[in-house]
């Protein structure tokens, strides 16, 4: 059976096995543009929708599946990452997926639908690689502060999202190659990362032997030690965890609304009336919000014992910027996409938070993460293409819009249960 115990705040939380890798500054600046990859790609993409569509003739549903299957492969991807990271080593995971994103990227905007969706599996995959790996990384290498570095690498995913969508449009233009360059040149940015986390790389092979089996035996081996480490024990029962599918939920409904918009939401503006230059900013200024949450959602959670009210007060935002943009999508357009990004930010900082919260070692992260990041993800896959078919079927975005009020609904009851002073 899965055992709880009462939480113990953020801050006194130690954990004895950081590796002590490269130089402080080193290793925050390859985290840091690592994170500025994890949603650059995908927001990218959402001012491009139109111009895809029309290149390879996409119903809205397939155009759905731009943003949908990235999502569901991280879903599909998550489960795999502690294996690879208990066998070649955290540091090499996080370089291979890097590089692997940069990869997806170039593949995705090949003149071939085949190739779009293909780059688009590609993206996802090695982002649900870095999705689980990092919140072990986070909580191994700063064991004191897991929860403010939480925030901060989620704020830095945010801010790579809200240059993406803010920049997609001009760089179509001043690339003078359409939307295939402007999206392949986001790759650029994976491969500055991967130069970045060398440093990290070359120290981690320095590292005696003794010192990764010995973080092992510590219980931080299962998301972070090499080949030499052997497997930590893991939490026991964690697929039968109330609690653990409470925090599943929690990300997974959050993410879905998040997706979604990030998917239709400047092609719902624009299809009420607003030129597409602006909806793209409308965007962007939404994601530059999320920010703010992002950073300062999870700061506040490691502060207190429980964070139900928190939870349940970023679904009710999420629910009021959802209904503000269903009565007036265009006149309200900057007021919902304010109130979304506070809302989509904090649930995400929040959702990350619960995952170094609710467990006792970078182990139990990695564990945790990789459960709640499968069915998260799997369960906001849903939300894109079926965004698009909704759409599709009732020619308008009503629909669409009401059915995620109601999930912000549903987000608040499970975010009630996440935030309960239990650790797995």
């Amino acid at each position: 059976m899965s055992v709880l115990r009462a939480a113990q705040p953020a801050v006194a939380l130690k954990v004895s096995t950081r590796t002590k890798l490269a130089h402080p500054f080193l290793l925050l600046a390859g985290i840091l543009l690592v994170a500025l990859n994890m949603r650059a790609c995908l927001a990218a993409v959402s001012p491009m929708v139109a111009e895809i569509q029309r290149t390879f003739g996409l119903s809205a549903a397939a155009s759905g599946l731009i943003t949908t299957v990235p999502v569901l492969f991280q879903g599909v991807g998550a489960p795999l990452t502690p294996r690879l990271t208990r066998r070649f080593g955290t540091e090499r995971v996080v370089l291979g997926a890097v590089l692997t994103l940069g990869a997806g990227v170039l593949l995705r905007v090949l003149p071939s639908a085949v190739a779009l969706y293909a780059g688009c599996v590609v993206i996802g995959v090695a982002i649900a690689v870095l999705n689980v790996s990092m919140p072990g990384l986070v909580k191994r290498e700063f064991p004191g502060r897991a929860a403010a570095m939480t925030g901060v690498y989620s704020t830095t995913m945010l801010v790579g999202a809200t240059l993406a969508a803010g920049l997609s449009v001009p760089l179509e233009r001043a690339l003078g190659g359409g939307w295939q360059a402007s999206l392949g040149s986001w790759s650029v940015l994976a491969l500055v990362a991967g130069l970045a986390w060398l440093p990290q790389l070359l120290r981690a092979r320095q590292l005696p032997r003794t010192a990764a089996a010995g973080a092992a035996a510590a219980g931080a081996a299962a998301a972070t030690a090499g080949p030499a480490g052997p497997e930590s024990p893991a939490i026991e029962g964690l697929w039968r965890s109330p609690l653990a599918w409470r925090i599943s939920l929690f990300m997974g409904i959050s993410s879905l609304l998040v997706y979604t918009l990030v998917a239709w939401l400047p092609t719902i503006l624009a299809d009420h009336g607003m030129d597409r230059g602006k909806a793209g900013l409308v965007f962007a200024f939404s994601n530059l919000v999320q920010v703010s949450g992002a950073f300062l959602v999870p700061l506040v959670a490691g502060r207190m014992t429980r964070q139900r009210a928190l939870a349940v007060s970023m679904a009710l935002l999420n629910g009021v910027g959802i209904a503000w943009l269903l009565l007036a999508p265009v006149s309200g357009a900057w007021i919902a996409a304010g109130v979304l990004g506070v809302a989509q930010g904090g649930s995400l900082g929040l959702a990350l938070a619960f995952i170094v919260l609710r467990t006792g070692s970078a182990a139990g992260a990695a564990q945790l993460g990789g459960m709640s990041q499968a069915v998260g993800y799997l369960v906001a896959a849903v939300g894109p293409v079926g965004g698009g078919a909704l759409h599709q079927l009732t020619g308008g975005w009503g629909l669409t819009l009401s059915l995620m009020l109601v999930l912000a609904g549903v987000a608040a009851v499970a975010g009630w249960g996440a935030g309960r002073d239990r650790t797995l």
